[in-house]
């Protein structure tokens, strides 16, 4: 049996399996397009996602655009 990761997600800490992906974590909080998403402050481009592989501790940032003046 494996013991699953601790993650920090938008500042909130989540259990995710020991071989989750950043896509895991996006589809985990099912967040909708556009969005922009770093791991420990690195910006991961989103043909990544599915190939990030999470680590134990890692600190994901989930970011939305802001329109307006």
């Amino acid at each position: 049996m494996t013991t699953p990761i601790k993650v920090l997600i938008n500042g909130s800490t989540f259990e995710l399996a020991t071989a989750a992906t950043l896509a895991d974590a996006v589809a985990l909080l099912q967040l909708k397009p556009p969005f922009a998403a770093a791991i420990n402050l690195q910006f991961i481009p989103n043909t990544a996602y599915h190939h990030t592989l999470l680590h134990d501790a890692d600190q994901i940032d989930l970011i939305a655009p802001v329109t307006g003046g």
